[in-house]
């Protein structure tokens, strides 16, 4: 019997590869699973009836040895009935049986056919034979859809190969804007639930406002749609899994909704009209809605997320368990990690002083480096480094750098910390008043962690305190020059298990800068060889080219010049300097903006520190760049170097 009028070919190339290559191809099929967008594009799947050819362009040529079928499906195919292959081959069978199709049906076998082929599993695994008539009937009495939810896990690399093939990705930006969890949040965990839902409609709520600029209403409207749904699931998941809801969350649930179904109406409303000027106002209408909703969104997160903060502290506090602690104190280090707004967040429901409880205890000795890792990231924050005050934190962090019986671990993590609260980029750590009580031990401590460090990041974190201190309070200086510090650091230098990088070189450098201000300082720097590492410092380079590592060679260069414009008050470190050839390097570094990547503040610094050596010996000088560079203003000098062209010829 043919086919009947209403069908339609649906012209998609299943193709499916040889036995020997499909094990291959079902293992890389697992990608579109795991990140969450095999449903969307299924979605897309279902949109491509009538759609002509797809999977194979124009002139393409198809790998040989793969098989083709053209499918007939047994009426038009519909966006909501996107089965997956068993599922085709069961809806055609009883389709068949619906329309009482006498004798074997082509396209009924041909789809049971593909259906088998495809079940292929990882381990090698196939069904044995195709269904016979009578099994099929007992398979037709599970819903199709449920049956295929049930085995997703084992159709999932078939269903992308299909899909993937059946329809080319649109290169189109809106092709790319469907936001689906990569995931399911695991039971009973509501914080995931909520970072990955808050970060999914935080996109949507962006991406609706981009949209809106560009008044493409449909978009915006769809957008709203979907927004709408992640924010219900959000609300509904997270009832399902938390413990209890307030007053003032059901509130915030309420409001957000109402918001949500009136951005979807008033948008649909703006698909319908034509008005420019009508469009106009409502476009400042669905603006206001959207941020409003916006903020009610924000607030809720907030709420929600303090309730499972409060209960992650409460629950380090109350442990004496080491490995029900060593967990929760994972979980906020994570929280950390998601910005500035959690780490408030944690502060305030009381997280470090949770966390110095766990340091403070003998038998939690062994978790010392992961609390003190999270107090750091706390620490980001004014309210961290409050209530780190609050406790005698910085008390706590002396102890632990000037006890011998902590580990090297222990003692590195302590630094990052001290490194954190005296920050010389957060103003509200310049009030560490109780910081000053312990400074000289800290001081002390972290020149000898710098001595002693095993490897490049645990003196990276001792010398980043040391130079933030430097920062802090003058006295540090003075500290360092007594402890004999700069022969520790310039020793370091040629040591490149610990210093192997621009950024620990940065560190000390800092330092250098910093101490070069005493007068004292200068004979120790010629002791130590120190003005020939400083001309070493002048010429650093990036290895890798990354925008961090190139700024950090830039801080580098400038500091360097820095610190020997203001040993150069000495006669003996400027003459030190010119017979080194510094002179030379500052006067390429002027004129060369490659030598520098065309960093103004390194070439300001090395103006200053020529004009400082000429000074003492001008003899070391030609008379064209003593005419350009020395002799003009600073200013006109600055001008000059800036706006030369490199010659290439």
């Amino acid at each position: 019997m043919g086919p009947r009028s209403d069908h339609c070919v649906l012209e998609t190339e299943l193709v499916f590869p040889p036995l020997n290559t499909r094990q291959r191809w079902l293992t890389r099929g697992r990608g579109l699973a795991a990140s969450g967008l095999l449903p969307e594009v299924l979605r897309r799947r279902a949109g491509a009836a009538g759609g002509g050819r797809a999977g194979w362009g124009a002139g393409s040529r198809r790998p040989s040895g793969w098989a083709t079928e053209q499918v007939t499906c047994s009426k038009p195919l519909q966006p909501q009935l996107c089965l997956p292959p068993l599922a085709w081959s069961l809806h055609a069978a009883a389709h068949r049986r619906s329309h009482s199709l006498g004798g074997p049906d082509r396209c009924g076998q041909a789809l049971l056919q593909i259906g088998v082929n495809m079940m292929a599993l990882p381990g090698g695994r196939h069904l044995d034979s195709i269904p016979l008539p009578g099994q099929r009937l007992h398979l037709m009495q599970v819903d199709s859809v449920q049956r295929w939810m049930e085995d997703l896990k084992l159709m999932t690399e078939c269903e992308c190969m299909c899909v993937l093939q059946a329809k080319p990705i649109s290169l189109e930006e809106d092709a790319q804007c469907d936001l689906i969890l990569a995931g399911g949040s695991g039971p009973g965990d509501p914080l995931q639930l909520l970072l990955k839902r808050g970060w999914v409609i935080s996109t949507e709520l962006r991406r609706i406002g981009q949209k809106l600029a560009q008044d493409r209403w449909a978009r915006v409207h769809s957008m709203s749609v979907r927004l709408t749904c992640h924010a219900r699931s959000m609300v509904s998941e997270y009832s399902a899994v938390s413990r209890s809801s307030s007053q003032e969350m059901g509130q915030i649930e309420k409001l957000l909704m109402e918001k949500c179904s009136e951005l979807s109406a008033v948008t649909e409303r703006c698909l319908q009209v034509e008005n420019e000027h009508i469009l106009k106002s409502m476009k400042a209408c669905v603006s206001e809605t959207l941020s409003t909703l916006g903020q009610h969104f924000g607030q809720l997160l907030e709420l929600a997320l303090t309730r499972e903060v409060q209960a992650l502290v409460r629950k380090i506090d109350a442990s004496d368990n080491i490995y029900t602690t060593e967990s929760t104190t994972g979980n906020l280090f994570s929280l950390t990690q998601e910005g500035a707004p959690l780490c408030r967040i944690i502060a305030k429901e009381g997280g470090v002083v949770a966390l110095f409880k766990v340091c403070r205890q003998d038998s939690f000795r062994c978790l010392y480096p992961q609390a003190l890792r999270t107090l750091a990231s706390i620490c980001c924050v004014e309210e961290g480094v409050h209530q780190l005050e609050k406790v005698d934190g910085v008390l706590c962090l002396a102890d632990i750098l000037t006890d011998d019986s902590h580990s090297e671990a222990t003692r590195a993590e302590a630094a990052a910390v001290v490194a954190q609260v005296t920050s010389p980029h957060l103003p509200f750590t310049q009030h560490l008043s109780s910081f000053l009580e312990s400074m000289e031990e800290i001081v002390t401590a972290l020149v000898k962690l710098c001595q002693e460090a095993s490897s490049g990041e645990v003196f990276l974190l001792a010398s980043a305190a040391l130079a933030n201190i430097t920062f802090f309070d003058t006295m540090a200086c003075e500290m360092l020059l007594q402890l004999k510090a700069i022969r520790v650091l310039l020793e370091a230098c040629s040591d490149k298990q610990r210093v192997d990088t621009p950024y620990t070189r940065d560190q000390i450098v800092t330092i250098l800068a910093n101490m070069s201000v005493l007068e004292q300082c200068a004979s120790d720097i010629i002791q130590e060889n120190g003005v020939q590492l400083i001309m070493g410092l002048l010429s650093e380079k990036p290895r890798s080219g990354t925008p961090a590592e190139v700024a950090a060679c830039e801080r580098v260069q400038q500091k360097a010049a820095v610190t020997l414009a203001r040993l150069s008050r000495d006669p003996d470190v400027a003459r030190e300097a010119v017979r080194l050839s510094c002179m030379s390097r500052l006067i390429e570094l002027c004129r060369s903006p490659s030598k520098r990547n065309s960093s103004d503040a390194v070439l300001v610094a090395c103006l200053a520190a020529l004009r400082r050596l000429a000074g003492v010996c001008p003899e070391g000088l030609q008379d064209s760049d003593f005419q350009q560079l020395v002799q003009p203003r600073l200013v006109d000098s600055f001008l000059l170097c800036s706006n030369m062209e490199e010659s290439f010829v």
